[in-house]
């Protein structure tokens, strides 16, 4: 046998782990069996309003469109589990707090993954020699999922996000290249008869196993949809302010998460310590480029940001600071934000048991729940 591969990959591995990640593996994916369930779920509708998902559909069959010569691709995973899960489901019962997706507690994990990689091929390249080589990490039209199975890094939960015996609390990454590395046995399934995440779902987004209608999902609600959110979603998105994590938190695998503890900089920033509804509703343009940069968030746009918090405080207790909030936002420019503040304000008035200024109930429009 060759020594080279062996001690390459033996090299890979070393490099990966002290680089933070926390799983490594390699594949020569064949595409054609995920792009046709692509084709098919584009076919129904269920990418909704996300239209450059139906661009480059021939890149995505092919990774070596992305990189000529590509021989490999290199699939790693990095946590970013930084909270308990008790914590995190504590914060969904307190209706006055923003809830964020805890992979967007900290900074942009696109640049942070994408540098470790060319990290990774910096490394292998000094004891190795030159070879062709560029990382991804959801930055290209890349099957991540497919090919982390592919690769054996995990497999596809009935929630469609890939899982580990360490749960799905991870960003994956690849890394393609020529490199003589031999590929890994695919993954197999081990989610059995389980359909937790099927039940938990708050607008039953996940339609069967394994089958996900993004127009439902309050991930894609609150940061892909560009525009009123429907009204029958409305009430089950709570105080989610930015996306979702039900079916991960409710996952079984995920007791056996990786913490992600010498990672700090996807620990909850200083910003977001206090996410009380009122507060964040007050942040001003300037104020939110400030307090997340670096942060996935900032690419919603203060415009939705508003929107979901006016949604969350419509969902919560009729305090005074509810009211206060939304009355900082009555005039608003923008018309998504004007509309969720006055569906909030009718809201809050009826469950007070009061009746809102008749200028407040003309500003909602109603919204379909298939307008996405």
């Amino acid at each position: 046998m060759d020594p080279l591969p062996t001690h390459l990959r033996r090299l890979l591995t070393r490099e990966t782990l002290a680089l933070g990640f926390s799983q490594v593996r390699v594949s020569r994916p064949t595409l054609t069996h995920a792009s046709q369930a692509l084709d098919q779920w584009l076919a129904a509708g269920h990418h909704g309003t996300m239209n450059w998902l139906e661009r480059h559909r021939e890149l995505r069959r092919s990774p070596q469109q992305l990189l000529p010569g590509t021989q490999v691709v290199i699939s790693v995973s990095l946590p970013y589990h930084t909270e308990p899960i008790s914590t995190r489901w504590q914060q969904l019962q307190q209706p006055e707090q923003g809830y964020i997706a805890q992979y967007a507690l900290g900074d942009d994990y696109h640049r942070v993954v994408r540098q470790r990689l060319k990290q990774l091929a910096e490394r292998l390249t000094q004891v190795y020699g030159p070879f062709q080589w560029r990382p991804f990490s959801d930055s290209a039209p890349l099957f991540e999922v497919e090919i982390g199975q592919q690769s054996g890094l995990g497999w596809r939960g009935k929630h469609t996000l890939l899982l580990q015996r360490q749960g799905s609390l991870f960003f994956l990454g690849e890394l393609l290249c020529d490199l003589p590395l031999e590929p890994d046995p695919p993954g197999t399934d081990h989610c059995g008869s389980c359909r937790a995440c099927l039940d938990i779902c708050p607008t039953q987004a996940i339609l069967a196993p394994y089958q996900l209608d993004a127009r439902r999902c309050i991930a894609y609600l609150t940061i892909e949809h560009d525009g009123p959110i429907p009204e029958s979603l409305r009430p089950l998105i709570g105080n989610r302010i930015y996306g979702c994590d039900d079916c991960q938190l409710i996952c079984p695998w995920n007791r056996f998460a990786t913490p992600a503890l010498t990672l700090p900089f996807f620990a909850r920033r200083h910003a977001l310590q206090a996410t009380t509804l009122s507060r964040l509703m007050a942040w001003t343009p300037s104020d939110f480029e400030t307090f997340l940069q670096r942060s996935p968030i900032r690419r919603i746009g203060h415009i939705r940001w508003l929107r979901n918090i006016a949604i969350a405080l419509g969902n919560g207790p009729p305090s005074s600071e509810a009211f206060q909030a939304l009355a900082l936002h009555h005039q608003h420019p923008a018309e998504q934000v004007r509309e969720s503040v006055a569906w909030a304000w009718q809201r809050l008035h009826a469950r007070r048991g009061t009746q809102p200024p008749p200028e407040s109930q003309s500003r909602i429009r109603p919204i379909d729940a298939t307008e996405n």
